[in-house]
């Protein structure tokens, strides 16, 4: 994704643990994220949802599936 780019998730390709603390966080099928940019070394990714600002590790963030 670009910065600022909006997409809606549409699956989370995540471990057990690692998909219901995503989507504690407001990352779940349905949602929609829009990408604000990484840190200086590139990890974590900064996604904004309706709720919060999210820092996502990159590994974790490459098996989010989103669509748009």
């Amino acid at each position: 994704m670009k910065r600022g780019q909006c997409a809606i998730v549409r699956c989370l390709h995540l471990k057990e643990g690692d998909r219901r603390r995503l989507s504690e966080l407001g990352i779940s099928p349905g949602k929609t994220l829009i990408y604000r940019g990484a840190a200086l070394l590139r990890d974590p990714l900064l996604f904004e949802t309706k709720e919060a600002l999210i820092a996502v590790r990159r590994k974790d963030a490459q098996q989010i599936e989103v669509s748009g």
